[in-house]
C-alpha cells in the first residue's frame, strides 16, 4: 500500500474480514466503531479505505457501504433471472461491472414460494452461505424493462435486433453485441432512455432457424422451466423403486389405453362391460396413473411439478411436468406392465346418467396400448384385432350411453380443426395439415369427462376441497359484440334471454352457408370467457356441467395431482393425501396453475405459427388462395386455405382511396369503389413476407397497389403502421381451450 497504517489502525486483512463477517452493511462509521477508533485514527481510516479502493481490494456500494472487490454488497438491487425446479427464485445483481458472469443468488422468500417471477426487481440483503450467497428480500421494486428476445441483423454498418414478439413492431439498435453475430438468436437488455434506447446482448441462444429451434424460442421467451435439477432426478429415481403396496387387483380385466400414435406417456386406461343388474346400463372403470403415490407434497419432485404447472407439447419435443423416470416409465400405463392407478369405478345408466361411483387404489396390467386410428379401424371392422369383440365393442356401447347424456345437456359444440405439424427425423417440416378427429377421440373424451365429474362430486360429498375447472358464462360486453356480428349474417340474437351453451349451438345451426360456419364458430369461441382453476365453484359453462374438476391427467397437469391427493385423503387410501397446508393454499395454487396453463398454450400456439411461417418461407412471392379471418381498422388478416397461419394485409397496400372500417360488420369498405373486405371472403393474395423467428406472415394484393388510407366514422386520416411497409401484427389469441382431452 502507498502509506503504511499507523499504530492502532486495523490492517487491510482485518477490515476485509470484518466486512465479510458483518451481518449489516459496513460503512466508514461502522468500521470505526467496530475497531474503537477515535479522532486522528478515524481520519487515518478514511485514507486507508481510499487506498484499498484504489488497489482494487474494496468497492463502495450505493449508501456508502463497502464490500470486497468483485463480490456482492450486503444490500443491493437484484433482478430475478430464473425460477428453479423447486419454485425458488434465482437472481443476479442488476449492475455487474466485473470480469466473468454475474453471480446467481438464491432468493429466500417469506412464506410460500411463488411471489416472485422472472424479471422482478428487489432490494435485498445478501448473506454468505457455504460457497455462495442467498438473498433476503427487503423491498420489491418497480419492474424494470424485460429482456427482449430477437435475432441480430445488419443494416449498413450497424447491428439491429429484430424482436421475436410480433407485438414489438420496431427493431432495436444494438450498442453492445458481445460475441453475438448476424443471425444469432439472443436475449437483449434495453439500455438508455427515450429517445435513445439501445440494446445490450446478455445471452446468445444460437441459430433460430436450425431444425427444432422454434420450440426453444418459445421456451426462452415464456420462461418455461425445461431442465430438471439433480435433486429432482435423484428423488424420481428413489420413488420409482417403491413397492406398490396393498391395492385392489384389477390385472384380470382387459383394460386398455387409447392415445395418439406418438404418445410417450399413457396416464389413463378404460374398460367397460354391460351391467348385469341394470339392463341397458354399463359398468366402467377409468384407471388413472397414481402419481400422488410417487410425488409427495413438498418433495423435490412436487416443488418442480408445481413450478411447471403442466407439460408443454411442441411439434418437436415435450417439456414434461415430471421427469422421464416417472412420466414415461413407472407412472405410464404401458402395455403388459403392472402399474399403480387410482381407479374410478362408474355405474352408468342406459341414458348415460352416472348412477354411482367409487375410487380405489389399484394395480392394473394394460392389455394393449392402441393408437386412436387403430382402435377406430378395429371397431369399424376394417382390420382384425383380438380385442375388438371383448374390449372395443363394450367400450363403444358404454360410450353410446354417455353420448346420450351429453346430447341431453347440450354442451358447446364447436368443431374447429387443429393444425398438425409433421416433421422428418432431422426436425424439418414435411407437412402442415388439420388434425383428424375420429369417433375414438370423442369416446375417450366422454369417458374422461364422466370420471372428472365423478371426482368432483365425490369430493363434494366428503366435504373436501375441489380444484374445479371453471368456465364462466360470457360477459354482456362480448354478447353485445356477437349480436352486432350476427346481424351482418341476418341472424337475430336476443340479449335478454338466458344464455346457455345450447343457445350458441342453435345459432350455428342457423348458418346455412358452409363457408361462413367456421367464421361464426370462431366468433362464438371469442365470445367465451377464459377457463381457469379455482377451489371456488362457478360451474363449467362450455360443458354445461355444475361440478367439474380435472382428475384424468396427473402426469401432465398439476391440477389433477391436487384432485388425486384430495381423493386419497377423502377415501383414506394411504400415503400421499392432501395436507392441511395445501388446503389453505388452494386459491393461490389455482391462480398459479391457471397462469402456467396460459403460458403453455401461448408457447404451443406461437411455435406452431413459427413452423407454418417456416413452411411458407420458401414460397414468398407466390400467389395463393386465402380466406379472410379477421378485419381491423389497419388492415385484414388472411389464412392460407387448409394450412393456417394468419398474415396481415395492411390497409396501406389496398390502393389510393379511403377505407372506412365498419366495426359491427368487421369490414373495410372503399369510399369510392365500394370494395369490401369481410371475414370469410376468399381471395388470392401474394405472400410478401414469412418470418419463422416470429411466426409472422404478411400478404399483399396480387396486383400490388399504392398506399391506401383509412377513414373512420366522421373522419379522414392516414392509417397503417409506419405508412409504408408494415410489420406482421399478432392477432388477438383465442380464449383458453375449453376442450378436455387434448393429449
Amino acid at each position: 500500500m502507498s502509506n503504511r497504517p499507523k499504530p492502532g489502525l486495523p490492517s487491510a486483512e482485518d477490515i476485509l474480514r470484518f466486512i465479510e463477517e458483518s451481518e449489516q452493511p459496513a460503512g466508514k462509521r461502522e468500521i470505526a466503531k467496530a475497531f474503537g477508533l477515535q479522532g486522528a485514527d478515524k481520519i487515518a481510516l478514511k485514507a486507508l479505505l481510499k487506498d484499498m479502493e484504489d488497489e482494487g481490494l474494496l468497492e463502495i456500494a450505493p449508501g456508502r457501504a463497502y464490500h470486497k472487490a468483485g463480490g456482492l454488497p450486503k444490500v443491493t438491487v437484484l433482478k430475478v433471472v430464473d425460477i428453479g425446479d423447486d419454485g425458488q427464485a434465482i437472481a443476479s445483481p442488476e449492475r455487474w461491472e466485473h470480469a466473468g458472469p454475474p453471480p446467481r443468488v438464491r432468493v429466500i422468500e417469506r412464506g410460500r414460494k411463488g411471489a416472485l417471477a422472472a424479471g422482478d426487481r428487489l432490494l435485498a440483503r445478501i448473506e454468505a452461505r457455504g460457497a455462495g450467497h442467498v438473498a433476503h428480500p427487503m423491498k420489491k421494486l418497480a419492474r424494470g424493462t424485460d429482456l427482449v428476445l430477437g435475432v441480430i441483423h445488419v443494416e449498413g454498418e450497424k447491428l439491429w435486433l429484430k424482436p421475436i414478439d410480433k407485438r414489438q413492431r420496431y427493431d432495436l439498435p444494438i450498442s453492445d453485441a458481445g460475441e453475438a453475430k448476424r443471425g444469432d438468436l439472443v436475449l437483449v437488455e434495453k439500455t438508455g432512455r427515450p429517445p435513445r434506447i439501445t440494446g445490450r446482448v446478455t445471452e446468445i441462444l444460437g441459430d433460430p432457424f436450425a431444425p427444432r429451434s422454434f420450440s426453444l424460442i418459445a421456451i426462452h421467451q415464456k420462461g418455461i422451466p425445461h431442465r430438471f435439477s439433480h435433486a429432482v432426478h435423484e428423488d424420481a429415481g428413489e420413488v420409482a423403486k417403491l413397492d406398490l403396496g396393498d391395492r385392489e387387483d384389477l390385472r384380470h380385466l382387459p383394460i386398455i389405453t387409447i392415445d395418439p400414435a406418438d404418445a410417450r406417456d399413457h396416464d389413463d386406461a378404460v374398460w367397460a362391460e354391460p351391467d348385469p343388474d341394470h339392463p341397458g346400463g354399463w359398468r366402467a372403470i377409468v384407471a388413472i396413473a397414481d402419481v400422488s403415490f410417487y410425488v409427495r407434497t413438498d418433495s423435490a419432485l412436487d416443488k418442480s411439478a408445481r413450478a411447471r404447472g403442466n407439460s408443454v407439447y411442441f411439434p418437436d419435443r415435450v417439456v414434461p411436468m415430471l421427469p422421464e423416470e416417472l412420466s414415461t416409465d413407472v407412472c405410464s400405463l404401458v402395455e403388459g406392465e403392472d402399474r399403480a392407478v387410482i381407479a374410478c369405478h362408474l355405474s352408468i345408466a342406459k341414458d348415460g346418467a352416472l348412477k354411482s361411483w367409487r375410487f380405489t387404489r389399484a394395480v392394473i396390467r394394460s392389455a394393449a396400448s392402441l393408437a386412436y386410428e387403430t382402435a377406430q379401424t378395429a371397431h369399424d371392422g376394417e382390420i382384425e384385432h383380438p380385442l375388438t369383440d371383448t374390449v372395443l365393442k363394450p367400450l363403444w356401447g358404454a360410450w353410446g350411453a354417455l353420448a346420450k347424456a351429453r346430447d341431453k345437456r347440450e354442451p358447446l359444440a364447436l368443431d374447429l380443426p387443429e393444425r398438425r405439424i409433421v416433421l422428418d427425423e432431422m426436425g424439418r417440416i414435411l407437412s402442415v395439415a388439420p388434425r383428424e378427429q375420429l369417433a375414438a377421440h370423442r369416446l375417450i373424451e366422454d369417458f374422461m369427462i364422466a370420471a372428472n365429474v365423478a371426482a368432483a362430486k365425490a369430493l363434494e360429498a366428503k366435504k373436501l376441497p375441489v380444484m374445479y375447472r371453471v368456465h364462466e358464462p360470457p360477459s354482456r360486453e362480448k354478447l353485445v359484440a356477437l349480436k352486432d356480428y350476427l346481424e351482418t349474417f341476418g341472424i337475430a340474437f336476443t340479449l335478454g334471454q338466458v344464455i346457455k351453451p345450447a343457445t350458441f349451438n342453435r345459432i350455428l345451426e342457423r348458418v346455412a352457408d358452409e363457408e361462413s360456419r367456421p367464421l361464426v364458430m370462431e366468433q362464438v369461441l371469442r365470445t367465451q370467457t377464459q377457463a381457469y382453476y379455482s377451489p371456488v365453484n362457478a360451474g363449467h359453462f362450455g360443458l354445461s356441467l355444475g361440478s367439474y374438476g380435472h382428475f384424468t391427467s396427473p402426469i401432465r397437469r398439476y391440477s389433477d395431482l391436487v384432485v388425486h391427493r384430495a381423493l386419497v385423503r377423502g377415501y383414506g387410501l394411504g400415503p400421499g393425501g392432501l395436507t392441511d397446508a395445501e388446503v389453505e393454499g388452494m386459491v393461490r395454487t389455482g391462480e398459479h396453475i391457471s397462469a402456467t396453463e396460459r403460458r403453455a398454450m401461448e408457447a404451443e400456439r406461437d411455435t406452431v405459427d413459427r413452423y407454418v411461417a417456416a413452411y411458407l418461407a420458401e414460397r414468398v412471392g407466390t400467389v395463393m388462395e386465402t380466406r379472410i379471418t379477421g378485419v381491423t381498422k389497419f388492415g385484414f388478416f388472411a389464412t392460407v386455405d387448409g394450412l393456417g397461419g394468419d398474415g396481415l394485409v395492411p390497409v396501406s397496400t389496398l390502393g389510393t382511396e379511403y377505407f372506412r372500417y365498419d366495426e359491427a360488420a368487421q369490414a373495410l369498405e372503399g369510399e369510392e369503389s365500394g370494395t369490401r373486405y369481410t371475414p370469410g371472403m376468399r381471395l388470392p393474395l401474394r405472400l410478401a413476407e414469412a418470418s419463422p423467428a416470429s411466426g409472422g406472415l404478411r400478404f399483399e394484393l396480387p396486383e400490388g397497389g399504392a398506399p391506401g388510407r383509412f377513414a373512420g366514422p366522421g373522419q379522414r386520416r392516414r392509417e397503417g403502421p409506419g405508412g409504408g411497409r408494415a410489420r406482421p401484427i399478432k392477432r388477438r389469441g383465442r380464449p383458453s381451450n375449453i376442450r378436455h382431452r387434448g393429449k
